[in-house]
């Protein structure tokens, strides 16, 4: 028995440590584009802080539980911190019991961008604001209905606009 939860201990922090691994990789959202806003890398370090930038830049995932976007109940609008752009309603949140934002529908299909994501030993869809490139988070199909999606989003890429 000891054993077992060993080796099950192993396997959770060497994941742990794949994704953080993962997390620092430089990202596509530099250069998938085009996109309607652009920017330098310096332009964009200059708006972000070191967080935002290593999230919406570098394709990186804030630590579960710390944004404050995770338990907000107010109704509005999450938007892209990158560009503005409306992503998500309010509507749409729920509580995945993840650690992130999670949502089960963007405001519109077409204000998110999709594409694989093969950092760790599977394929997840990684998904980024259609508008400026800003790396969100990821979804999963692992949602409530109608949907049966998961938007799992990083806070640091978000900014609410209450109703």
């Amino acid at each position: 028995m000891m054993r077992r939860d060993f080796l099950s201990r192993t396997a959770a922090v060497l994941g742990l440590g794949a994704a953080a691994t993962a997390a620092t990789r430089t990202g596509a959202a530099e250069g998938d584009g085009p996109y309607e806003v652009t920017r330098t890398e310096e332009e964009w370090r200059e708006m972000l802080s070191d967080a935002e930038y290593r999230v919406m830049r570098e394709e990186g995932t804030e630590r579960a539980f710390s944004s404050e976007l995770h338990d907000l109940k107010a109704e509005g609008t999450y938007l892209c911190r990158g560009c503005d752009q409306a992503l998500y309603s309010s509507q749409h949140k729920y509580d995945s019991g993840t650690g992130w934002p999670s949502f089960w529908q963007p405001v519109a299909d077409s204000a998110i961008g999709t594409k694989p994501d093969r950092s760790l030993f599977m394929t997840r869809t990684e998904v980024h604001c259609s508008r400026c490139g800003s790396h969100l988070g990821h979804i999963f199909d692992d949602g409530p209905d109608p949907t049966g999606k998961r938007h799992c989003l990083n806070g640091v890429s978000l900014v609410f606009q209450e109703a």
